[in-house]
């Protein structure tokens, strides 16, 4: 089946315009890109507005347009459990976060591990920090290269090329990738602002249009859910002996609510911020995106209502992408072909622009924190913003190279697993900024942490939600958060015992905070 000109069209010209104006931000708002603050928090000089579409854009991502509904679309209600943790967040976001901004502008940090480092005196556990950083936000690029693989087989360019163990590669794939790390290599996070800006306007106008387009051609969505299955509307009871999926709900729900500002580049969004009054006007006025996901996510009922994996030209392009073509595939067959290029257009640049950003996040950490501390402690700041863009591509390709070798049938798996290992920084982080714990205390716990919430990954066949059975009772729980209870509990408990060993400096004071 040939790609329809008039959908390739418009996603074209969308694609090729933004990829332009990544590059133009090189020249928005002009700084020494030299400098590893310019390039990867540009300059810390985004205000209320620039702050809101790059949070934003920076939090729903690909996760929202294909991961969520693919959920919704094979599992159901569960799918649903990211409205609430999407809307729960903003209080944690509102009270603890401007602390963070405080501390980090007084004393130049520009990662939490920088945070960490100071707070606790102690570089073991900020690089603890850090790398734990990097691998979690590993998969979550991955989900983004998901993201843009379907849109590429929805819009039929399955133009491939055999390489030498990796087997057969997308050409647009790879085209996509070298646009990505163009711009972020040239603009850093001014290029990513900008792209965040058009990617937002983008989902709104396709969201707004497909929640009143698509329903009124299938019935209205009394006919939506209607075609829906009755057992994937609602969640399974539990029973005395097992607490069932609606404790599942709440647990990857709390878990994710958790983990979200921790992540790497949710942290360089908030530092790249102009004041703390930003991010708090920020956390009053993001909650219009958890709207849009609530809507969003519908969209997998409504794929469902559409019979869009009974469709014969859908059944081979789709096929080794699973539940993750759903949207894509609602798009193609319910709208009319210029709509379709928008909307790929959105799903795309929803995944380009966050990408980028954990890239930059990812160059900051290793370059703040593994590079300057333990390599090159005297190394010149041109040198530093260098080495951070060189990681930046490097984490991309890694990203790359991990979802050529991937099948996943919920693109969501991998943004919990990156879940599970980022809220084990939670302790020396979130905690940190209220009580100072024990830096070999939180040491040991984020290696507990760690350590179990990979095992139950692994030990359930790379799923997230774990069977505890404790005094005869099952109870199914994201495994983020027994990770995290696990974590707490060593860090807490040791900090007594390991306070007669060296407790590091804290070069920070009450008054940094606030």
């Amino acid at each position: 089946m040939s790609a329809n000109p008039v959908t390739l069209g418009v996603f074209l010209l969308l694609f090729v315009a933004v990829a332009l104006i990544g590059l133009f931000g090189s020249r928005w708002r002009a700084g020494d890109l030299s400098q590893l603050h310019e390039w990867g928090l540009g300059g810390r000089s985004f205000g209320t507005l620039i702050t809101w579409f790059l949070l934003g854009g920076d939090l729903y991502t690909a996760y929202t347009f294909i991961a969520v509904p693919a959920l919704m679309y094979g599992a159901g209600a569960p799918g649903f459990f990211a409205v609430p943790y999407a809307a729960l967040m903003y209080p944690v976001l509102f009270l603890a976060f401007p602390k963070l901004w405080s501390v980090a502008h007084k004393h130049g940090y520009v990662t939490a591990a920088d945070f960490v480092n100071g707070r606790y005196g102690h570089r073991g556990l900020a690089l603890a920090v850090a790398v734990t950083g990097l691998i979690a936000v590993m998969p979550y690029i991955a989900l983004q290269l998901v993201g843009m693989q379907v849109v590429i087989a929805a819009l039929n360019l399955n133009y491939v090329v055999q390489i030498p163990l990796l087997g057969s590669v997308s050409i647009p794939l790879m085209i996509a990738f070298i646009v990505l790390a163009s711009f972020t290599y040239i603009s850093g996070l001014r290029g990513t602002a900008l792209i965040a800006v058009v990617k937002d306007i983008l989902v709104y106008i396709t969201v707004l249009a497909a929640i009143i387009v698509i329903p009124a051609k299938l019935g209205g969505y009394g006919a939506v859910f209607g075609a829906v299955d009755k057992e994937l509307l609602l969640l399974p009871k539990g029973t005395p002996d097992n607490l069932g999926p609606g404790f599942a709900y709440a647990t990857l729900a709390l878990g994710s609510l958790l983990a979200l500002f921790l992540y790497p580049h949710s942290v360089t969004g908030l530092l790249s911020s102009s004041s703390r009054n930003v991010i708090r006007r920020n956390a009053i006025v993001l909650p219009a995106y958890s709207v849009a996901l609530a809507l969003i996510a519908l969209l997998g009922y409504m794929a469902l209502a559409a019979g869009v994996k009974s469709l014969p030209q859908y059944a081979e392009g789709f096929a080794s992408f699973g539940n993750n073509f759903a949207v894509p595939a609602l798009f193609s067959h319910m709208c009319p072909a210029w709509f379709a290029g928008l909307a790929s257009a959105a799903i795309a640049i929803g995944a380009l622009m966050p990408a980028s950003m954990m890239a930059i996040a990812c160059g900051n950490l290793f370059t703040r924190n593994i590079f300057k501390t333990f390599i090159a402690p005297d190394c010149k700041p041109a040198t530093e913003a260098k080495v951070a863009k060189l990681v930046a591509f490097a984490v991309k390709l890694g990203a790359l190279l991990f979802v050529l070798g991937l099948k996943v049938d919920y693109a969501i798996q991998l943004q919990l697993l990156g879940g599970i290992l980022i809220c084990q920084t939670l302790p020396a982080v979130l905690v940190g900024l209220y009580v100072r714990l024990n830096p070999w205390a939180l040491l040991t716990g984020i290696a507990a942490g760690v350590g179990v919430g990979t095992w139950m990954f692994v030990d359930m066949g790379f799923k997230t939600t774990y069977p505890l059975h404790l005094f005869g009772v099952t109870v199914p729980c994201y495994a983020a958060v027994l990770a995290l209870l696990l974590n707490l509990v060593v860090s807490f408990a040791l900090t007594p015992l390991f306070n007669g060993m060296a407790r590091g400096t804290d070069e920070t004071v009450a008054e940094d905070y606030v």
